[in-house]
C-alpha cells in the first residue's frame, strides 16, 4: 500500500474522530532518569523519547521487539531473520552496526555483548516492561563504551498477583506466561516464565527444515529491606533460544515469492544465556544513596551453517557503584564501573575488559539546568590463539558531555548538548571471515552536538532536535567480492547530521494520536581503503526518513483499538560503500491493528501485523537479500491477572 493512502486513511479517521473535542485533555507528565537523577523531560539538557508502560499497553504489541518496531523513531530490522537479536540503527550508523553504537541496558544492567551478536531484546517479557527510555546523543558518561549514537534504558517492574496470558496465531506462531508476585512493605518476590515459537514464515529448505524459532526465559527476583535505609536484591534469569536463519535471494526470487528458499539449508543457532545479578541500595540521607551490583552471565552459543560452524562458551563479569545525589537544585551521580568478558572457542580465547571512572553533574537554577559530566575508561584486550602464545592492547578513552535546558516559558524549553563518546572495537573485529587474526583496529570516536525545543499546551506535546556528529575511526567491515581480501578497519573521517521530531496529541478523552519523523544524513568524508572510491558518498543502511504513526482510540470503557504506521525510506544496500550497486535497499513500511477486551480481570486481544503483506528485505548486495517481516501475521489473546 502507498504510504500517502496509510497517511490519508489515518488523517480522516483522526479528522472525523475529533471534530467534536473540546479544546483540551492533558497529557501525563513524563520524566527522564538517563543520568540516575529524575528530571521532567521539559527540563532535560538532553534528546529524549519515552514510552511508559500505558503507552506499551495501549500499542498491541506482542514482544519488545515489535514495539520498537512499530511505534519507535528507531531502524530495527530482524537480524537476518532473527527477531529475537534484531539489528539497531538510530541518528545515521547503519543497520550493519548501529546497534553496536547504542548502550541498551535493563534495570541499569549492560546488554551489549563483546563480540557482533546484537542485545538480545526477545528476551525480555513485554509484560514487564514498566518504561522505556530513548536517549539521543548523549549517554557516554554514564554509560561509556558504545554509546555514540545514544541509550535505550528499558526498566522493569515486578509483578504483582498472578498473570496468566497466551497467544496462538498464523505460522504456528505460540506465545505463554505465567507469573506472580508479592509486594510488601519490607519484601518482594516475583517469578515468571514466557515461551515464544514460530514455525516459520519461509519455505522449508533443501534439508526440509523451516525458519522456526523458540525461546523460553525463566525470571526471578526477591527483594528485601533488612533496615529502613537498605534494599537488597538477587534477580536472577535463564534463556534458551533454538532458531534458524533464513537465507538470501535473488531480486526475481525475492520479487517472485519471499518466502522461496533460496537452495541452500538454513543457517541454525542454539543459544543460551544464564544469568544472575546481586545488587544494595544504601540510602545516607533523604536526598542521597549509594548503589552497587554484581552480576554474572555465562552464556553458550553453538552456530552452524554449510560453510561454518562454532561452538563458543562467554563469561560476563559486571560490578557497577555509584553514588546518587539528587537534591532540589543540585544533582550529582559519581561512580565505578567494572566489565570482564570472554570468548572461549575451540581454538582460542579471547578476553575485552573495560573499567570505567565517571562523574555527572545537573544545576537546576530557576529557569535554567545545567549539565556537565566526564568519563575516564580502559579497555584490555587479551588474544590466545593457543596457550603458548597472547597478544595484548590496552585503550585509554575520554567521554564527556555538556548540556543545558532554559525555560521560556512553564511550557516551553529550548536546550543544547555537546557531546564526545566512543566505541572500542567488539573482539570480533580483530578476526577475518577465516578466522585468522586481522589486527587491533583503533577505537571510533564522535563529537555530537545537539539543539531542541520542548513545547507541551495541555493535550498536545512536541518535542524538535537536530543534531550534527563529526566521526573519527567509524569501525566497518570492508567487503570485497571473492576472491579478493574483506576485513575489518575503519572509515577515516565521516560525518551525520538530522531532524528528530516527535508529536502526542490527546485529541478526546478517549483518542491519542503520536507521531514522529526522522531525517537523517550519514556522509563518508574520506577513507583510505576505498582508494577515494567512498569519500563523499552516503554510509549505506542508512534510511534518509522515518516515519512513525499511532492512533490509539478507547471504543469504549472496556475496549481500545490501535492502528499503527511505520515507514523507512530506501537507502544504499549494506555493503554498497561506493554507492554504486545496481539494487538499492528498498523501503520499508508495515501498518498494524490491534484491538483489546478488558473485563474486570479478564482480557481478550487480537491484532493484525503487516496489514497489507508488504514485501520487506534487507539488502546486502545485488541479489543478496535477506526477506523479513514479508507476511501478514495474525493472532488472538487472552490474559487473567489475580
Amino acid at each position: 500500500m502507498s504510504p500517502r493512502y496509510t497517511f490519508s486513511a489515518i488523517a480522516f479517521a483522526v479528522t472525523t474522530l475529533a471534530q467534536a473535542a473540546p479544546s483540551t485533555y492533558p497529557l501525563d507528565d513524563i520524566v527522564v532518569t538517563a543520568t540516575r537523577t529524575p528530571l521532567p523531560d521539559v527540563a532535560a539538557p538532553y534528546a529524549s523519547e519515552v514510552y511508559t508502560q500505558a503507552m506499551i499497553r495501549a500499542s498491541g504489541a506482542s514482544s519488545l521487539v515489535d514495539f520498537l518496531t512499530q511505534n519507535t523513531t528507531l531502524n530495527v530490522v530482524p537480524n537476518y531473520g532473527n527477531k529475537f537479536t534484531p539489528t539497531l540503527d538510530m541518528r545515521g550508523y547503519g543497520l550493519t552496526s548501529g546497534y553496536q553504537n547504542i548502550v541498551v541496558s535493563l534495570d541499569g544492567q549492560r546488554l551489549n555483548n563483546i563480540d557482533s551478536a546484537p542485545q538480545l531484546l526477545g528476551a525480555i517479557p513485554l509484560a514487564s516492561i514498566d518504561r522505556i527510555e530513548i536517549t539521543r546523543g548523549s549517554g557516554s558518561v554514564i554509560y561509556g563504551d558504545g554509546a555514540t549514537a545514544g541509550t535505550i534504558q528499558i526498566y522493569t517492574r515486578p509483578y504483582q498477583g498472578v498473570t496468566v496470558a497466551g497467544s496462538a496465531g498464523n505460522y504456528g506462531a505460540l506465545s505463554g506466561t505465567v507469573a506472580a508476585g508479592l509486594s510488601r512493605d519490607n519484601f518482594s518476590v516475583s517469578a515468571s516464565n514466557d515461551y515464544q515459537s514460530q514455525r516459520g514464515t519461509s519455505d522449508a529448505d533443501v534439508t526440509g527444515q523451516r525458519d522456526a524459532s523458540s525461546l523460553t526465559t525463566q525470571r526471578g527476583q526477591v527483594r528485601v529491606r533488612p533496615i529502613d535505609a537498605l534494599w537488597l536484591t538477587l534477580d536472577g534469569s535463564s534463556s534458551k533460544i533454538d532458531t534458524r536463519y533464513i537465507g538470501h535471494l535473488t531480486l526475481a526470487q525475492f520479487q517472485s515469492d519471499p518466502a522461496q528458499n533460496g537452495g541452500n539449508p538454513y543457517p541454525h543457532q542454539k543459544y543460551d544465556t544464564d544469568q544472575w545479578r546481586l545488587g544494595a541500595s544504601l540510602d545516607l540521607s533523604s536526598n542521597t544513596k549509594l548503589t552497587a551490583s554484581h552480576n554474572r552471565e555465562d552464556k553458550l552459543s553453538n552456530y552452524s551453517d554449510p560453510y561454518y560452524s562454532s561452538t563458543s562458551n562467554y563469561n560476563y563479569v559486571t560490578d557497577d557503584v555509584a553514588l546518587v545525589h539528587s537534591g532540589d537544585a543540585f544533582k550529582l551521580t559519581t561512580g565505578v564501573q567494572r566489565f570482564d568478558g570472554t570468548r572461549i572457542g575451540a581454538s582460542n580465547r579471547t578476553s575485552k575488559n573495560n573499567i570505567g571512572y565517571y562523574l555527572q553533574g545537573q544545576y537546576v537554577l530557576d529557569k535554567l539546568t545545567v549539565s556537565a559530566g566526564v568519563r575516564r575508561e580502559k579497555v584490555e584486550y587479551d588474544y590466545a590463539p593457543n596457550p603458548d602464545a597472547a597478544l595484548h592492547a590496552t585503550q585509554q578513552l575520554n567521554a564527556w558531555d555538556i548540556g543545558s535546558n532554559y525555560r521560556m516559558a512553564p511550557n516551553t524549553s529550548v536546550f543544547a548538548n555537546y557531546n564526545q563518546s566512543f566505541q572500542a572495537p567488539d573482539i570480533d573485529r580483530f578476526f577475518n571471515y577465516d578466522g585468522t587474526f586481522n589486527a587491533f583496529i583503533s577505537p571510533e570516536k564522535v563529537k555530537t552536538v545537539t539543539l531542541g525545543a520542548n513545547h507541551t499546551q495541555g493535550n498536545h506535546r512536541m518535542k524538535l532536535a537536530v543534531f550534527r556528529a563529526n566521526l573519527k575511526n567509524e569501525i566497518y567491515y570492508f567487503s570485497q567480492p571473492w576472491p579478493l581480501p574483506s576485513y575489518n578497519t575503519n572509515l577515516d573521517k565521516t560525518h551525520k547530521y538530522g531532524l528528530e521530531l516527535q508529536d502526542s496529541w490527546r485529541i478526546r478523552p478517549d483518542l491519542n494520536l503520536r507521531t514522529g519523523y526522522t531525517y537523517t544524513r550519514a556522509i563518508i568524508d574520506h577513507e583510505n581503503s576505498g582508494g577515494g572510491a567512498f569519500d563523499g558518498k552516503n554510509l549505506p543502511g542508512v534510511p534518509r526518513h522515518g516515519v512513525t504513526l499511532d492512533m490509539q482510540y478507547d471504543w469504549s470503557e472496556h475496549s481500545t483499538f490501535n492502528v499503527g504506521y511505520v515507514w523507512r525510506s530506501s537507502s544504499y544496500a549494506a555493503n554498497d560503500f561506493a554507492n554504486n550497486f545496481s539494487q538499492k535497499q528498498a523501503a520499508f513500511q508495515s501498518t498494524n491493528l490491534a484491538y483489546r477486551y478488558r473485563y474486570k480481570a479478564y482480557e481478550l486481544s487480537a491484532a493484525i501485523d503487516n496489514v497489507f503483506a508488504q514485501k520487506n528485505g534487507l539488502w546486502v548486495s545485488d541479489n543478496v537479500i535477506y526477506p523479513v517481516s514479508f507476511t501478514r501475521n495474525y493472532r488472538v489473546g487472552f490474559k487473567a491477572s489475580f
